[in-house]
């Protein structure tokens, strides 16, 4: 496995790995509705082994935001010291993967973001911004896990990338997965483990609700998280 300009490279390319968030607390509550209230400074380089909000039902029944680093550790693990922790899973084939399987029937969480990022091989690796055309905030497609180690529980997720819609396609063959408002209720239900309704809310998002553009290659730098990363590249 190699890392590099934010992607991480086994075999090919599955994702670039980076995200921004930075629509209001009061927004993304009433986007997600959940009950509990937000507390994050704007985001607009989020890279994994970086904790941030996910919306997934608690013990209670509520919808709520709960802090959680990027990069799953499975429950199972005894020694995470060579384990790899994964910020994508192919949604395709996670609900038979043994480092997925748990979450996706169990633990599916919905990854609030504003705008995601790629990079295509053509243009010396040039970074794009993707997002909605409506503006309006994204839930991804996520696996939650809450691993118990020696100095207590780490709360992990990942993010379920799935084959590119049309307008992903012209930069890069996989993108996360985007799900439907509609869908929110059911994505995040504990109690829904029929992997057929699940796989069915696990594709490509429709390439007409979506923009892209090009963006500073200054995202390619983690240290850097600043407004302009969202801005349109200068010709």
């Amino acid at each position: 496995m190699f890392e590099g300009s934010g992607c991480i490279i086994e075999q090919k390319i599955i994702m670039c790995e980076r995200f921004a968030l930075y629509a209001s607390p009061a927004s993304l509550k009433e986007h997600f509705a959940t009950a509990n209230d937000l507390d994050l400074e704007p985001r607009f380089n989020i890279a994994p082994a970086q904790s941030v909000p996910v919306v997934h039902v608690d013990d209670t029944g509520n919808r709520v935001f709960t802090l959680a680093r990027w990069g799953l550790i499975p429950s199972w693990v005894k020694d995470t010291e060579e384990l790899q922790q994964p910020s994508n899973a192919k949604a395709e084939i996670a609900a038979i993967n043994p480092m997925f399987r748990h979450a996706y029937r169990e633990n599916r969480v919905l990854v609030p973001a504003d705008a995601f990022y790629e990079w295509t091989a053509r243009d010396g690796r040039q970074p794009y911004l993707i997002r909605l055309r409506d503006a309006e905030p994204m839930g991804m497609g996520g696996l939650l896990e809450t691993w118990q180690g020696p100095a207590g529980s780490i709360v992990t997720f990942t993010i379920l990338t799935i084959e590119a819609n049309p307008l992903m396609a012209a930069i890069h063959d996989r993108m996360p997965v985007i799900i439907r408002p509609e869908d929110y209720a059911a994505w995040i239900d504990p109690n829904l483990n029929d992997i057929i309704r699940i796989q069915s809310m696990a594709r490509p998002y429709p390439e007409r609700l979506m923009e892209a553009y090009p963006v500073s290659r200054k995202i390619d730098s983690p240290q850097y998280d600043s407004p302009d990363l969202i801005e349109p590249a200068q010709e």
